[in-house]
């Protein structure tokens, strides 16, 4: 009973010292400053007008006004005209943080007839204010002086930085699509000029925030760069400037890096090692140097010692970002990419494994006659170094250099088909990043025919291609030629499971034909018309379809698709006479060279080859393959001919 009387005291008392600060019964003010009163709470959150406080008697406590004093001072402000309750609710939640004097007020009136002095802190809330600025002065004086003694914090603060700008240019770019998408349904010229400009903005904020994190960052941008038939022209244009944006990493940390990985100071190693690279890419610069126990000239290729840091980290940022675009747009789902990244990247980023590659590849096509490759050797390497022969040459969209020489571009055309078809249908696993960077040539005066080498660097992502995988894509590409669209579809879809339905999109997908052009004639050069229509059609709708397919289609069958366009790119940049019919014809040879050995194997295991049925079976196959042969011979001995009488080439067969 005691308890319960001295409760009753106390609300007497606070009920006592209520004021009323708003008496206007025309405004609508959403009262958020009574929604922790001490007094009937529950009763107060309901009133909604000023007319019910009025109507009521409803008070304010003075405690729970003490902190608010610009609030109620606004309050009585916005109670001399209308306003809309979520403006003032708006106003009201702004002035929360100011304070109030412990004077009473009885009216709106008399607040504000009093003078600025009444409405202004009290000397003990300056110091108060002043002894907290002091406190967080401090605080941030102790962490920045533990930030700069503690490597681990350094690390952790470095790692939320980069988080941070992912997940800022991540976020903002998801609600900006989803604003535009949502808002902007129609097609329109307006609605494209609006969505073209969204895919301006984010990819600008994308751009900044690779740029700032660089690291891996850096080769995904170059890589989304040349996906033009995937991605947005605005997207692909923007991040061009990461093609040139390769980081340098300074002589200091190589040297400190040859030191920790080897236990050998560089200067043990090397003669003449030269401080500025010859080349610069995003995993890795080169260095010429000499060595100091034989006196040789050698390229010395070593990782940016800052990647060991943030790889795991800058991979995992990089399947979140995808896994929530796919998230949000399901339709476009490009997880496959970061899927492959993870895959691929720790094997380009392991050089140990790089030189085995290249020694294999070097022994390969050593024991190939008349074969124009040449690959590095590899003195020595480690996971991040690696020390090779030093090869130079030029790169081969270097038309000058090429006329000048006297070098042929339709037989340095030929020579890049013949050496990719022996990767990928030959038993030597494929180089799947063969860009004008990683491919150089040089004049051969030691042989005639052909009068030059193609030099062939960097062997990091290599793919071994299983047997009757091989075997289904030169069924595959054998079909193309022959313009069989049953054999296509079977055979697409033994490749990669591809469906009816999607075989138009994929057929033009891995020929870079229009898919009219594919059930005609693939052999035949492609037209500027052609190429406008299917950029057309990417634009109508189709690449919504293309994301999905590359999706579902196995990873082996990427990087395939992968190296048909940049050895594509690589054929497109050298202006041929002879256009891509000499190259599909070569195709032809190595798909029917594929062939042929798979029914040689399959007669070896039923019995003796002068078996009837064997028999009958060796001379299809025989006679399948010579015919391919054949074909090819009279072309090359065609087009010399008319090259000899100084006659253009005919565009197709």
């Amino acid at each position: 009973m005691r308890e319960r009387a001295r409760e009753e005291r106390h609300l007497s008392a606070k009920t006592a010292s209520f004021i009323k600060i708003l008496d206007c019964p025309q405004t609508f003010i959403f009262m958020h400053l009574i929604k922790t009163c001490c007094v009937d709470s529950k009763k107060m959150k309901a009133l909604k007008l000023v007319a019910d406080i009025s109507k009521t008697g409803s008070w304010i406590c003075r405690k729970c006004l003490r902190g608010r004093r610009r609030c109620a001072f606004q309050c009585a402000t916005y109670a001399t005209r209308p306003t809309t309750a979520s403006t003032a609710k708006r106003f009201v939640s702004k002035n929360y943080r100011y304070k109030d004097t412990k004077e009473k007020v009885t009216s709106s009136e008399e607040y504000l007839a009093r003078p600025h002095s009444a409405h202004s802190p009290t000397s003990s809330n300056t110091n108060a204010n002043r002894r907290n600025l002091a406190i967080v002065l401090a605080a941030l004086l102790v962490a920045g002086s533990f930030l700069a003694s503690s490597d681990t914090a350094r690390h952790s603060y470095a790692a939320v930085t980069r988080s941070m700008r992912v997940l800022y240019a991540l976020g903002r770019s998801v609600r900006d699509y989803q604003i535009i998408l949502r808002d902007n349904a129609d097609e329109g010229d307006e609605w494209k000029a609006i969505l073209k400009a969204c895919h301006k903005r984010c990819a600008e904020r994308t751009l900044k925030a690779m740029e700032a994190n660089g690291s891996i960052f850096i080769k995904l941008g170059q890589h989304l760069s040349s996906m033009n038939y995937l991605l947005p022209e605005e997207w692909t244009t923007t991040f061009i400037p990461l093609q040139d944006h390769c980081p340098v990493s300074s002589y200091e940390s190589i040297a400190d890096m040859i030191l920790r990985d080897t236990g050998i100071p560089l200067e043990d190693h090397f003669d003449d090692f030269q401080r500025v690279p010859i080349g610069a890419a995003s995993l890795a610069q080169v260095h010429l140097a000499t060595m100091k126990d034989t006196g040789k000239k050698v390229a010395v290729k070593v990782q940016h010692p800052a990647l060991e840091e943030w790889v795991p980290l800058d991979l995992t940022l990089t399947r979140l970002t995808f896994s929530t675009l796919k998230r949000f747009f399901p339709e476009y789902d490009l997880e496959w990419l970061s899927s492959e990244m993870e895959a691929s990247l720790p094997q380009e980023l392991d050089f140990a494994l790089e030189g085995e590659n290249a020694l294999r590849t070097r022994k390969h096509f050593l024991n190939l006659p008349g074969s124009p490759l040449v690959v590095p050797d590899v003195l020595w390497g480690r996971k991040r170094i690696l020390v090779m022969e030093n090869v130079p040459g030029h790169r081969t969209d270097d038309l000058d250099y090429l006329d000048t020489n006297g070098i042929d571009r339709d037989e340095v055309s030929a020579a890049l088909a013949r050496i990719f078809n022996e990767m990928i249908f030959g038993d030597t696993p494929l180089h799947c990043d063969p860009h004008g960077g990683n491919i150089a040539i040089r004049k051969n005066n030691a042989r005639r025919v052909p009068n030059f080498d193609i030099i062939l660097y960097d062997h990091g992502l290599y793919r071994d291609i299983p047997k009757q995988l091989r075997r289904d894509y030169a069924k595959l590409w054998l079909a193309f030629i022959d313009a069989n669209e049953q054999n296509m579809r079977k055979y697409a879809y033994n490749v990669a499971k591809i469906t009816n339905d999607q075989f138009p999109l994929f057929a033009s997908a891995i020929t870079g034909r229009d898919y009219g052009a594919v059930t005609r004639s693939v052999v035949s050069t492609r037209s500027d018309e052609e190429k406008d229509e299917i950029s057309g059609a990417l634009g109508e709708g189709m690449l919504q379809q293309l994301v999905q397919m590359l999706g579902k289609v196995p990873p082996i069958i990427l990087l395939i698709l992968k190296t048909n366009d940049l050895t594509r790119s690589l054929d497109e940049n050298l202006h041929t006479r002879d256009g891509p019919v000499r190259n599909f014809m070569i195709l032809a040879r190595y798909c029917s060279k594929t062939i042929f050995d798979e029914e040689m194997e399959i007669i070896a295991q039923k019995g003796s080859k002068l078996w009837p049925h064997n028999l009958f079976r060796l001379i299809a196959a025989w006679s399948s393959f010579i015919r391919v042969e054949l074909k090819l011979s009279l072309y090359e001995y065609y087009i010399s001919v008319r090259r000899f009488a100084s006659l253009s080439p005919v565009a197709g067969l």
